[in-house]
Formats: structure tokens, sequence, C-alpha cells
């Protein structure tokens, strides 16, 4: 049962700073659907996501300027 979930993660779109918050979400969400079996916790999983990467952009609206965390990567 492959994902298809990897529309939700584009991040070329949106300002900079929150660039900064979706793209390591999206680079998990490719990472895990080469490295985990297909199978419904994988399928889930990738489910979920897209509202943990929405969450997080979230929080980064409140930000000054951006995360400078996420800039070290």
């Amino acid at each position: 049962m492959p994902t298809n979930v990897d529309k939700y993660f584009s991040y070329a779109h949106p300002p900079p700073k929150l660039q900064a918050v979706s793209k390591p979400i999206a680079e998990l969400a490719a990472q895990m659907e080469v490295a985990l079996p297909d199978g419904p916790e994988k399928f889930t999983g990738m489910r979920k996501l897209p509202e943990c990467k929405d969450c997080f952009v979230r929080a980064a609206l409140e930000l000054q300027a951006p995360p400078d965390m996420l800039a070290h990567g």
C-alpha cells in the first residue's frame, strides 16, 4: 500500500522562514517513503505528517526571524 502524500509537502511557495520549517518535513517524508515497507503503520504515519507540518508552520508564523535552529541543519 504505497502512500501518495508527497503532494502535501511542497515547500517552494511559502516565505523563506516557513520553507525552513516545511523542507525538513518534506525530506523526512521522502526518506520514510523509501526506507519503510508499505503497510498500515507507514500509511498512517505518512497521513499524519502533513498535519504535523501544518502545526509547525503555524508555530513559525509567530517568529520574527527565520528559525535559526533549522538553518544549521
